[in-house]
Protein backbone atom coordinates (compact mmCIF):
# COMPACT_ATOMS: atom_id res chain seq x y z
CA UNK A 1 0.00 0.00 0.00
CA UNK A 2 1.25 3.50 -0.85
CA UNK A 3 2.32 5.60 2.13
CA UNK A 4 2.08 8.79 0.06
CA UNK A 5 -1.48 8.27 -1.23
CA UNK A 6 -4.53 6.47 0.09
CA UNK A 7 -7.61 5.08 -1.61
CA UNK A 8 -10.62 5.77 0.60
CA UNK A 9 -13.65 3.68 -0.42
CA UNK A 10 -16.99 5.47 -0.41
CA UNK A 11 -19.44 4.95 2.44
CA UNK A 12 -23.10 5.64 3.04
CA UNK A 13 -22.14 7.75 6.05
CA UNK A 14 -19.98 10.02 3.89
CA UNK A 15 -22.80 10.67 1.42
CA UNK A 16 -25.54 10.97 4.05
CA UNK A 17 -23.56 13.61 5.94
CA UNK A 18 -23.54 15.99 2.95
CA UNK A 19 -26.96 15.24 1.42
CA UNK A 20 -29.69 17.72 2.34
CA UNK A 21 -33.00 15.88 2.34
CA UNK A 22 -36.30 17.60 1.62
CA UNK A 23 -39.80 16.18 1.77
CA UNK A 24 -41.25 15.45 -1.64
CA UNK A 25 -37.84 15.40 -3.34
CA UNK A 26 -35.21 12.79 -4.04
CA UNK A 27 -31.55 13.75 -4.32
CA UNK A 28 -28.76 11.88 -6.09
CA UNK A 29 -27.14 11.33 -2.70
CA UNK A 30 -30.15 9.26 -1.69
CA UNK A 31 -30.14 7.01 -4.74
CA UNK A 32 -26.59 6.55 -6.09
CA UNK A 33 -24.80 3.28 -5.43
CA UNK A 34 -21.93 3.14 -2.95
CA UNK A 35 -18.89 1.02 -3.94
CA UNK A 36 -20.91 -1.84 -5.45
CA UNK A 37 -21.53 -2.01 -9.17
CA UNK A 38 -25.02 -3.29 -9.94
CA UNK A 39 -27.24 -4.06 -12.94
CA UNK A 40 -28.21 -0.38 -13.27
CA UNK A 41 -24.68 1.05 -13.15
CA UNK A 42 -23.70 3.08 -16.18
CA UNK A 43 -21.14 5.49 -14.69
CA UNK A 44 -18.29 4.80 -12.24
CA UNK A 45 -17.34 7.89 -10.21
CA UNK A 46 -13.83 8.30 -8.77
CA UNK A 47 -12.46 11.34 -6.98
CA UNK A 48 -8.78 12.31 -6.89
CA UNK A 49 -7.56 14.71 -4.22
CA UNK A 50 -4.00 15.70 -5.02
CA UNK A 51 -1.93 18.57 -6.38
CA UNK A 52 1.49 16.90 -6.37
CA UNK A 53 1.36 16.38 -10.16
CA UNK A 54 0.81 20.08 -10.81
CA UNK A 55 3.51 21.04 -8.31
CA UNK A 56 5.86 18.61 -10.05
CA UNK A 57 5.27 20.77 -13.13
CA UNK A 58 6.13 23.98 -11.23
CA UNK A 59 2.41 24.62 -10.75
CA UNK A 60 0.23 25.57 -7.80
CA UNK A 61 -1.60 23.57 -5.18
CA UNK A 62 -5.39 23.59 -4.82
CA UNK A 63 -6.45 20.71 -7.08
CA UNK A 64 -6.74 18.53 -3.98
CA UNK A 65 -9.80 20.56 -2.96
CA UNK A 66 -11.88 20.12 -6.12
CA UNK A 67 -13.51 16.75 -5.55
CA UNK A 68 -14.93 17.51 -2.11
CA UNK A 69 -16.31 20.82 -3.45
CA UNK A 70 -17.92 18.90 -6.30
CA UNK A 71 -19.36 16.06 -4.24
CA UNK A 72 -21.24 18.34 -1.85
CA UNK A 73 -23.06 19.95 -4.79
CA UNK A 74 -23.46 16.82 -6.88
CA UNK A 75 -25.24 14.70 -4.26
CA UNK A 76 -27.77 17.50 -3.76
CA UNK A 77 -28.83 17.56 -7.41
CA UNK A 78 -32.28 16.13 -8.07
CA UNK A 79 -32.86 12.51 -8.99
CA UNK A 80 -35.43 12.83 -11.77
CA UNK A 81 -36.31 11.63 -15.26
CA UNK A 82 -33.18 13.31 -16.67
CA UNK A 83 -30.64 11.70 -14.32
CA UNK A 84 -31.01 8.71 -12.04
CA UNK A 85 -28.70 8.08 -9.13
CA UNK A 86 -29.11 4.33 -9.49
CA UNK A 87 -27.05 4.54 -12.68
CA UNK A 88 -24.04 5.97 -10.80
CA UNK A 89 -21.65 4.00 -8.61
CA UNK A 90 -19.33 6.11 -6.48
CA UNK A 91 -16.36 3.93 -5.60
CA UNK A 92 -14.31 6.36 -3.51
CA UNK A 93 -11.49 8.87 -3.60
CA UNK A 94 -7.70 8.88 -3.86
CA UNK A 95 -6.19 11.20 -1.28
CA UNK A 96 -2.68 12.67 -1.15
CA UNK A 97 -0.97 12.11 2.19
CA UNK A 98 2.61 13.21 1.52
CA UNK A 99 3.35 16.97 1.43
CA UNK A 100 5.18 18.68 -1.42
CA UNK A 101 8.89 19.09 -0.65
CA UNK A 102 10.59 19.64 -4.01
CA UNK A 103 9.97 19.25 -7.72
CA UNK A 104 12.22 16.18 -7.83
CA UNK A 105 10.35 14.54 -4.94
CA UNK A 106 6.98 15.45 -6.48
CA UNK A 107 7.89 13.77 -9.76
CA UNK A 108 8.70 10.53 -7.96
CA UNK A 109 5.43 10.76 -6.05
CA UNK A 110 3.48 11.38 -9.28
CA UNK A 111 4.86 8.12 -10.68
CA UNK A 112 3.72 6.40 -7.48
CA UNK A 113 0.27 7.94 -7.89
CA UNK A 114 0.16 6.63 -11.47
CA UNK A 115 0.45 3.08 -10.19
CA UNK A 116 -2.29 3.50 -7.60
CA UNK A 117 -4.80 5.12 -9.98
CA UNK A 118 -4.09 2.49 -12.63
CA UNK A 119 -4.69 -0.34 -10.15
CA UNK A 120 -8.02 1.18 -9.04
CA UNK A 121 -9.28 1.58 -12.61
CA UNK A 122 -7.96 -1.70 -14.05
CA UNK A 123 -11.08 -3.72 -13.08
CA UNK A 124 -13.27 -1.46 -15.23
CA UNK A 125 -11.12 -1.49 -18.38
CA UNK A 126 -12.97 -4.29 -20.18
CA UNK A 127 -16.42 -3.52 -18.79
CA UNK A 128 -19.31 -1.56 -20.32
CA UNK A 129 -19.18 1.26 -17.77
CA UNK A 130 -18.13 4.83 -18.44
CA UNK A 131 -15.74 6.45 -16.00
CA UNK A 132 -16.15 9.90 -14.47
CA UNK A 133 -12.91 11.03 -12.81
CA UNK A 134 -12.90 14.37 -11.01
CA UNK A 135 -10.17 16.35 -9.26
CA UNK A 136 -6.42 16.42 -9.11
CA UNK A 137 -4.00 17.43 -11.84
CA UNK A 138 -3.76 16.49 -15.50
CA UNK A 139 -1.03 14.01 -14.58
CA UNK A 140 -3.87 11.56 -13.91
CA UNK A 141 -4.70 11.32 -17.61
CA UNK A 142 -1.70 8.98 -17.92
CA UNK A 143 -2.88 6.26 -15.50
CA UNK A 144 -6.45 6.59 -16.78
CA UNK A 145 -5.24 5.89 -20.32
CA UNK A 146 -2.95 3.11 -19.13
CA UNK A 147 -5.84 1.33 -17.41
CA UNK A 148 -8.51 1.96 -20.03
CA UNK A 149 -6.24 0.85 -22.88
CA UNK A 150 -5.64 -2.48 -21.12
CA UNK A 151 -1.99 -1.55 -20.66
CA UNK A 152 -1.65 -0.66 -24.35
CA UNK A 153 -3.62 -3.59 -25.73
CA UNK A 154 -6.31 -1.22 -27.06
CA UNK A 155 -4.95 2.37 -27.21
CA UNK A 156 -7.62 5.06 -26.88
CA UNK A 157 -8.22 8.21 -28.86
CA UNK A 158 -8.47 11.36 -26.76
CA UNK A 159 -9.94 14.81 -27.25
CA UNK A 160 -8.73 17.44 -24.81
CA UNK A 161 -10.16 20.94 -24.32
CA UNK A 162 -7.11 22.67 -22.92
CA UNK A 163 -5.00 25.82 -23.33
CA UNK A 164 -1.90 23.62 -22.93
CA UNK A 165 -0.87 20.53 -24.89
CA UNK A 166 0.55 18.67 -21.85
CA UNK A 167 3.11 16.99 -24.10
CA UNK A 168 6.28 18.13 -22.38
CA UNK A 169 9.46 16.05 -22.25
CA UNK A 170 9.60 12.84 -20.24
CA UNK A 171 11.65 14.40 -17.46
CA UNK A 172 9.96 12.56 -14.61
CA UNK A 173 6.19 12.37 -14.30
CA UNK A 174 4.11 15.51 -13.84
CA UNK A 175 0.92 17.18 -15.03
CA UNK A 176 2.56 18.58 -18.15
CA UNK A 177 3.62 15.34 -19.89
CA UNK A 178 0.71 12.92 -19.50
CA UNK A 179 -0.20 12.75 -23.17
CA UNK A 180 3.32 12.59 -24.59
CA UNK A 181 4.13 9.84 -22.08
CA UNK A 182 0.89 7.95 -22.78
CA UNK A 183 1.50 8.18 -26.53
CA UNK A 184 5.10 7.05 -26.33
CA UNK A 185 4.14 4.15 -24.02
CA UNK A 186 1.41 2.94 -26.37
CA UNK A 187 -1.70 3.89 -24.36
CA UNK A 188 -2.82 6.82 -26.52
CA UNK A 189 -3.72 6.42 -30.18
CA UNK A 190 -4.76 9.73 -31.78
CA UNK A 191 -4.71 12.96 -29.79
CA UNK A 192 -6.76 16.10 -30.44
CA UNK A 193 -6.36 19.34 -28.51
CA UNK A 194 -9.06 21.96 -28.86
CA UNK A 195 -8.41 25.61 -28.00
CA UNK A 196 -4.67 25.76 -27.44
CA UNK A 197 -3.40 29.20 -26.43
CA UNK A 198 -0.68 30.26 -28.85
CA UNK A 199 1.33 32.21 -26.27
CA UNK A 200 1.50 29.38 -23.72
CA UNK A 201 2.88 26.44 -25.68
CA UNK A 202 6.55 26.14 -26.59
CA UNK A 203 8.06 25.35 -29.96
CA UNK A 204 9.04 21.97 -28.55
CA UNK A 205 5.39 21.22 -27.79
CA UNK A 206 4.27 22.06 -31.30
CA UNK A 207 7.02 19.85 -32.70
CA UNK A 208 6.00 17.01 -30.38
CA UNK A 209 2.34 17.38 -31.38
CA UNK A 210 3.33 17.16 -35.04
CA UNK A 211 5.46 14.09 -34.33
CA UNK A 212 2.46 12.47 -32.59
CA UNK A 213 0.19 13.28 -35.54
CA UNK A 214 -2.08 15.27 -33.23
CA UNK A 215 -4.96 17.44 -34.41
CA UNK A 216 -4.94 20.94 -32.92
CA UNK A 217 -7.04 24.09 -32.91
CA UNK A 218 -6.36 27.49 -31.35
CA UNK A 219 -8.43 29.61 -29.01
CA UNK A 220 -7.28 32.78 -30.75
CA UNK A 221 -9.03 31.65 -33.92
CA UNK A 222 -12.31 31.45 -31.99
CA UNK A 223 -11.91 35.11 -31.02
CA UNK A 224 -12.25 35.92 -34.73
CA UNK A 225 -15.15 33.53 -35.32
CA UNK A 226 -16.92 31.97 -32.33
CA UNK A 227 -18.81 29.50 -34.51
CA UNK A 228 -15.52 27.81 -35.46
CA UNK A 229 -15.38 26.28 -31.98
CA UNK A 230 -18.60 24.36 -32.52
CA UNK A 231 -17.60 23.42 -36.05
CA UNK A 232 -14.26 22.00 -34.87
CA UNK A 233 -15.86 20.00 -32.06
CA UNK A 234 -18.53 18.62 -34.39
CA UNK A 235 -15.78 17.50 -36.78
CA UNK A 236 -14.01 15.74 -33.93
CA UNK A 237 -17.27 14.06 -32.94
CA UNK A 238 -17.50 12.52 -36.41
CA UNK A 239 -13.89 11.32 -36.30
CA UNK A 240 -14.40 9.73 -32.86
CA UNK A 241 -17.82 8.22 -33.48
CA UNK A 242 -16.55 4.71 -34.24
CA UNK A 243 -13.53 4.67 -31.93
CA UNK A 244 -13.11 4.09 -28.21
CA UNK A 245 -12.13 7.46 -26.81
CA UNK A 246 -11.80 9.61 -23.72
CA UNK A 247 -12.89 13.20 -23.12
CA UNK A 248 -10.53 15.48 -21.21
CA UNK A 249 -11.60 18.90 -19.94
CA UNK A 250 -8.97 21.03 -18.23
CA UNK A 251 -10.68 23.71 -16.13
CA UNK A 252 -7.78 26.00 -17.13
CA UNK A 253 -9.68 26.40 -20.40
CA UNK A 254 -12.65 28.13 -18.77
CA UNK A 255 -12.57 31.87 -18.19
CA UNK A 256 -12.32 33.12 -14.59
CA UNK A 257 -12.48 29.71 -12.90
CA UNK A 258 -10.06 28.89 -10.08
CA UNK A 259 -7.64 26.41 -11.59
CA UNK A 260 -4.00 25.40 -11.56
CA UNK A 261 -3.32 27.87 -14.42
CA UNK A 262 -6.13 30.42 -14.05
CA UNK A 263 -7.04 32.35 -17.19
CA UNK A 264 -9.03 35.61 -17.57
CA UNK A 265 -9.44 34.75 -21.27
CA UNK A 266 -11.03 31.42 -22.12
CA UNK A 267 -14.19 29.63 -23.11
CA UNK A 268 -17.49 30.16 -21.28
CA UNK A 269 -19.01 27.69 -18.84
CA UNK A 270 -21.86 27.17 -21.33
CA UNK A 271 -19.35 26.25 -24.05
CA UNK A 272 -17.68 23.75 -21.72
CA UNK A 273 -21.05 22.14 -20.98
CA UNK A 274 -21.89 21.99 -24.69
CA UNK A 275 -18.49 20.38 -25.37
CA UNK A 276 -19.31 17.47 -23.06
CA UNK A 277 -22.89 17.03 -24.22
CA UNK A 278 -21.80 17.00 -27.86
CA UNK A 279 -18.89 14.57 -27.54
CA UNK A 280 -20.33 11.98 -25.16
CA UNK A 281 -21.16 9.11 -27.51
CA UNK A 282 -21.65 5.36 -27.32
CA UNK A 283 -17.91 4.71 -27.62
CA UNK A 284 -16.87 7.29 -25.02
CA UNK A 285 -15.02 5.47 -22.23
CA UNK A 286 -14.45 8.28 -19.77
CA UNK A 287 -14.69 11.95 -18.86
CA UNK A 288 -11.82 13.49 -16.90
CA UNK A 289 -12.47 16.88 -15.23
CA UNK A 290 -9.15 18.17 -14.01
CA UNK A 291 -6.99 21.06 -12.78
CA UNK A 292 -9.72 22.99 -10.94
CA UNK A 293 -8.13 24.41 -7.80
CA UNK A 294 -10.47 26.15 -5.35
CA UNK A 295 -8.62 27.88 -2.51
CA UNK A 296 -11.24 30.23 -1.04
CA UNK A 297 -14.80 29.75 0.18
CA UNK A 298 -16.13 31.54 -2.88
CA UNK A 299 -13.96 29.43 -5.22
CA UNK A 300 -15.20 26.30 -3.49
CA UNK A 301 -18.83 27.22 -4.18
CA UNK A 302 -18.25 28.21 -7.81
CA UNK A 303 -15.96 25.35 -8.77
CA UNK A 304 -18.03 22.78 -6.90
CA UNK A 305 -21.25 23.74 -8.65
CA UNK A 306 -19.61 24.01 -12.08
CA UNK A 307 -18.09 20.53 -11.73
CA UNK A 308 -21.51 19.22 -10.68
CA UNK A 309 -23.07 20.73 -13.81
CA UNK A 310 -20.34 19.25 -16.04
CA UNK A 311 -20.72 15.82 -14.43
CA UNK A 312 -24.49 16.02 -14.82
CA UNK A 313 -24.08 16.89 -18.52
CA UNK A 314 -22.04 13.71 -18.93
CA UNK A 315 -24.47 11.54 -16.99
CA UNK A 316 -27.52 12.88 -18.81
CA UNK A 317 -25.97 12.00 -22.17
CA UNK A 318 -24.86 8.46 -21.24
CA UNK A 319 -28.06 6.76 -22.42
Amino acid sequence: MSSSFQFIPSTQEEIQSITNRRDGEQKLGETLSIQTVNADTKVILLGIEESIGAQANFGLSGAENAFSAFLKRFVNMQDNSFQRGKGITYIGRVQQRAPFESVAQARLLTAELDELVTSILNPYAKEKYKLLIIGGGHNNAYPILKAMSNNGESPLDVINLDPHADCRKEEGRHSGNSFSSAHDDGYLNTYSVIGLHKAYNSSYLFEKLEQMGARTTFFEDYLLNESDFKYDVEQEKKLLSNKAHGIELDLDAIQNIASSAYTPSGISTAAARWFIRTLNQENTRYLHLTESAPMTTEDEKTVGKLLAYLASDFIQTCD
